[in-house]
């Protein structure tokens, strides 16, 4: 058994009331409970700090949670949640991202079961191979190196691997990305992990990154990766992101 919760904010500094803007006849938000609520969860909660998210919310027939002001993450707000609800220590949540319209349910099951299979781990999360030089050395694609257990060593903006025999005149004559993998910002937790995170402060290597994960490596917390049993959806970071997001939407609606 594990349970969703999707936390949305209006104030985002890049898109502000992302969630709440309409995608092919519905609120962003709307669209991803309804994906999320195909993935078979035992509960979806929607956590929002803001009246008006609720408000749309409550009105599409989502439970919501209200939180604090001023959470630095959505895995802050989620450990709110948690606690607030009294959820077991071995209890699974899955983080979905509330600008993710075309999430696929098919993955937040993957990583459910992931950390159902491996009680050793505390997070489990997502990747997909890296498909250019280009998507290598772009510092917005989140790159993961894991060991043979499947287990994560490090996530880094920066080119990971760096294949030297592919770079014979600095990086920006690279021609290889082998092995190279794409994080996906998708995750399971464990209530104990979720909660033992969020009351620590950010680490020195999650701020020089700005990648939340690296608090959990440097916690020692074993966070499992598997490739993606299906392709991902594109989120929705930007207003220009909105047109091809809507076109795969009123496409898939036909």
């Amino acid at each position: 058994m594990y349970r969703i919760v999707i936390p949305a904010r209006f104030a985002a500094s890049r898109f502000p009331g992302k969630p709440l803007v309409s995608i092919a006849g519905k609120p962003m938000l709307q669209w991803v409970f309804e994906h999320a609520g195909k993935a078979g969860a035992a509960e979806i909660l929607i956590a929002t700090d803001d009246e008006r998210i609720r408000a749309v919310a409550t009105g599409f027939g989502a439970s919501v949670c209200m939180t604090e002001v001023g959470h630095a993450s959505g895995t802050d707000r989620i450990a709110e949640v948690a606690r607030a609800r009294g959820w077991e220590p071995q209890d699974i949540v899955v983080n979905v991202q509330g600008d993710e319209p075309l999430i696929e349910p098919a993955l937040i099951r993957q990583v459910a079961n992931m950390l159902e299979r491996d009680p050793s781990a505390g997070i489990a999360t997502l990747a997909t191979p890296i498909q250019s030089v280009e998507a290598l050395l772009d510092p917005n694609v989140v790159k993961v190196v894991t060991a043979a257990d499947g287990g994560a060593l490090y996530f880094s903006r920066a080119p990971i691997p760096w294949v030297r025999d592919g770079a014979t005149a600095g990086v920006a004559s690279q021609t290889r990305f082998d092995s190279a993998r794409r994080h996906l910002g998708l995750y399971a937790y464990r209530v104990a992990t979720l909660c033992m995170l969020a009351a620590r402060p950010p680490s020195e290597l999650e701020q020089l990154e700005r990648l939340e994960q690296l608090r959990a490596l440097e916690a020692g917390v074993r966070i499992v990766v598997a490739d993606a049993e299906v392709q991902p959806g594109p989120d929705v970071n930007t207003p220009e992101d909105l047109a091809g997001v809507e076109c795969r939407l009123r496409g898939a609606a036909r």
